[in-house]
């Protein structure tokens, strides 16, 4: 920690940012310098946090074959670990550039001061969980709750009543010519056909909202990374958490609800290789999922992390730098490896 002009007690709240940045935000209140405070919320969330799990394994599972390296090491597995290690490197190196730059600062002594362990009292305990809970709620909740809102409205409104009356034709149409059973119900073939019907309903519907339009409007600046309008939609609606990538990727697909089909390849990665380019060429390659993956790692796309280094730091100063410095550090990296892939000729 000292080389990179950490302190120690940094290491537990980076550790902690593994699973998610919140906590380890909040345990940096250990740390009695503001700035070596300051550092190790600032790159936290550089330590990738189980969120981008969904993220990785999704685009893995599409897009990087399943080949052995050296023999005994499986690429996607290879794969997985170094978007880790990727994250957690370049988190000592901004913790360096911060300390010689912006936070300039003496390196901390390499002390770790043990307190006495004393046996906890249930009534206390229970009473600070209760306190921190309801201080949390109060404020970085409220904070949460109505950045949930607005993207909520964004991915839902305006609706289109051309959309909703084109997609009930269709119904119309399918339940007309189905067959009824025996019980008196549609066949399983029209049901399908049906719940395929609304999930396309809801796709075009996403593609219609704000959303769909900002997607639109935006993809000028993920192009470079090789990303398309559609890519660029699960982006904005990531920033509520990154695990929504997914889900909105199955929105866009028509594919809400996939289940694992038999033999652990997901529905939803077989769609994605299916999708090709304005010119036919496929879209999801393992250079584009790579990229795809360098970008959410370093990029800040929750909202919850926001509002938590907004209380911590009592103001939105520091949260909007942390997250324009973490957006412009994805792009730029994303754009050497998709820029620097096909350079190569891996494209």
């Amino acid at each position: 920690m000292s080389k990179v002009g950490l302190h120690g007690k940094s290491f537990i709240p980076m550790l902690s940012s593994y699973a998610c940045a919140i906590p380890g935000i909040m345990a940096t209140r250990t740390i009695e310098s503001p700035k070596d405070r300051l550092v190790t919320i600032l790159i936290a969330p550089l330590m990738s946090c189980s969120a981008r799990l969904p993220v990785y394994t999704l685009l893995i599972a599409a897009c990087i074959p399943d080949r052995k390296v050296a023999g005994f090491i499986g690429l996607p597995g290879l794969t997985l670990l170094s978007m880790y290690l990727l994250g957690t490197v370049v988190a000592f190196i901004m913790a360096w550039v911060f300390k010689k730059t912006l936070l300039k600062g003496d390196t901390p002594m390499l002390i770790l001061e043990l307190p006495p362990y004393r046996r906890p009292l249930l009534l206390q305990v229970l009473r600070h969980m209760w306190e921190r809970s309801k201080l949390f709620l109060r404020r970085a909740g409220t904070v949460i709750f109505g950045i949930s809102i607005i993207l909520w409205f964004l991915s839902t409104y305006p609706k289109s009543a051309e959309i909703r009356e084109q997609f009930a034709s269709q119904r119309t149409a399918v339940e007309e010519a189905g067959e009824i059973t025996d019980e008196g119900e549609l066949d399983a073939a029209t049901v399908e056909r049906l719940s395929e019907l609304e999930k396309e309903e809801s796709s075009a519907m996403l593609a219609h909202s704000f959303s769909g339009r900002l997607g639109h409007l935006i993809e000028p600046v993920f192009a470079p990374l090789g990303f398309d309008w559609k890519i660029s939609i699960g982006v904005i609606a990531s920033f509520a958490a990154r695990e929504v990538f997914v889900s909105t990727m199955s929105t866009i697909y028509s594919m809400e609800g996939v289940e694992e089909e038999e033999g652990g390849e997901n529905r939803l990665a077989d769609r994605l290789l299916q999708e090709t380019r304005p010119d036919g060429a496929r879209l999801y390659t393992p250079l584009l999922a790579i990229t795809l993956m360098v970008f959410y790692v370093f990029a800040l796309q929750c909202v919850s992390t926001v509002a938590v280094v907004r209380r911590e730091t009592n103001g939105w100063k520091w949260p909007v730098f942390q997250f324009a410095y973490m957006f412009i550090l994805a792009w730029v990296l994303a754009f050497i490896t998709w820029q620097g892939g096909r350079w190569l000729g891996w494209g």
